[in-house]
């Protein structure tokens, strides 16, 4: 059994999963089961064979995020300009598990490096810049139709504005200075936030547009420097699409993460926007501080790149 990460986390092994598959999939009942190490925080990842991949969300009510991909990646897929989870199929609750889970085909690739402010510059980002950057403009061009405008399962809170997020970003502020070993200089972090929150549009609610919700490393795969896949649309949602920009302060070193903007033709304060969300989304990182040591990394990464960015030393 892996460390839990939440007070309520579903328990969930490499038997339990051999136990579903072998009911509901007799023809794979033999194959190799095995927990991938990058397991999120949200689904627990099980490999099946050398095809397939098992995913079962970890806490009570993971079946939504679970429905959510299954009805609409055959949708967008075939808008994107790289590879998204094919689901083969969601099985219902069995064997005293509780939540729907998945199966989807395996993609084959590597996460993309994490960047510091002391990682050098490779010019090999800038094609991964142009790659992300049509990824988020496809899921930005896609039609919305009205009964995703409508539905519940796609509202989630990284597509409302920036100023939603004042209350909650000041307080994991506060929960990240108890932290001892903490990298980020959180009094700058507090000032850049403050300074977002005068920025134009920071209240304002924008055409409902797709967004990914979490590009992020853990879930985009490269092959040969180039983005191969787009992975875990669990937070695949209708807003506001600035969250996507946070990519760029995470896996993007300068010259990239101005392609990146530039490829999207962002005009300065939703540029800045998004570089907020990033800044608001590493300081939840106190969540996960002792549970999550690679994630935790990652996050102090795009911390140092956000302060340096808005002229901070660290």
């Amino acid at each position: 059994m892996a460390r839990a990460l939440h007070a309520d986390e579903i328990p969930i092994d490499a038997d339990l999963v051999r136990g579903l598959v072998r009911r509901a999939l007799p023809e794979h009942a033999d194959a190799p089961i095995r927990r991938l190490a990058s397991s999120g925080s949200t689904n627990a990842l099980f490999r099946l064979g050398e095809d397939l991949l098992v995913r079962l969300p970890r806490q009570p009510g993971g079946s939504a995020t679970i429905s959510k991909e299954a009805t609409w990646l055959p949708v967008l897929r075939p808008l994107l300009p790289v590879s998204v989870p094919d689901v083969v199929a969601v099985f219902e609750p069995d064997r005293g598990y509780p939540e729907r889970w998945s199966v989807v085909r395996w993609i084959g690739g590597t996460h993309p490096e994490v960047v510091d402010p002391d990682t050098p510059v490779d010019p090999r980002r800038e094609d991964l810049a142009v790659d992300l950057a049509k990824v988020v403009r496809a899921l930005g061009r896609a039609e919305v139709p009205t009964r995703a405008v409508n539905s519940p399962d796609l509202k989630w809170y990284r597509g409302e504005p920036l100023a939603t997020m004042d209350q909650a970003t000041r307080e994991n502020i506060e929960h990240c200075r108890s932290l001892a070993d903490f990298e980020v200089d959180l009094d700058a972090a507090e000032r850049i936030w403050a300074e977002a929150m005068e920025l134009p549009g920071v209240a304002d609610r924008t055409t409902a547009r797709w967004f990914h919700g979490d590009l992020a490393a853990e879930n985009l795969l490269v092959r040969d420097g180039a983005l191969a896949a787009v992975l875990d649309f669990g937070g695949l949602s209708v807003g506001d699409p600035t969250v996507d920009l946070v990519v760029a302060w995470e896996v993007l070193d300068p010259p990239a993460r101005e392609r990146f903007r530039r490829q999207l033709g962002v005009d300065d304060a939703t540029w800045l926007r998004g570089r907020a969300w990033a800044l608001s989304i590493t300081l939840m990182i106190w969540y996960y501080w002792t549970t999550m040591p690679e994630r935790r990394a990652r996050c102090m990464a795009v911390g140092r790149n956000v302060l340096t960015d808005a002229g901070h030393s660290v």
